[in-house]
């Protein structure tokens, strides 16, 4: 894993956008690599590259933080409908 603190244009061209949102974007850079990539106006595009292995091991995690996320919020909601 690398931290791209500015990351150049030109070399997501030759990536293929795998999957975006509106301010994040994940490109196959080649090589068995990956390149999670913070797109905004205001600064400059940065981006961490991970294997495809990786990947898979912080999509993992993501979604094992997501569901506690999650459960925190639900439970304040229903804390909130109960008073």
């Amino acid at each position: 894993m690398k931290l791209v603190e500015s990351i150049d244009l030109e070399s997501l061209r030759n990536g293929k956008l795998v999957a975006e949102s509106n301010e994040f974007a994940i490109y196959d850079v080649g090589n068995d690599t990956y390149a999670l990539v913070h797109r905004h106006e205001a600064v400059d595009w940065q981006a961490i590259t991970i294997s495809g292995d990786g990947l898979f091991r912080v999509a993992e995690l993501l979604a094992g933080a997501t569901r506690s996320l999650y459960r925190n919020v639900a439970g304040e909601l229903s804390r909130e409908r109960n008073r």
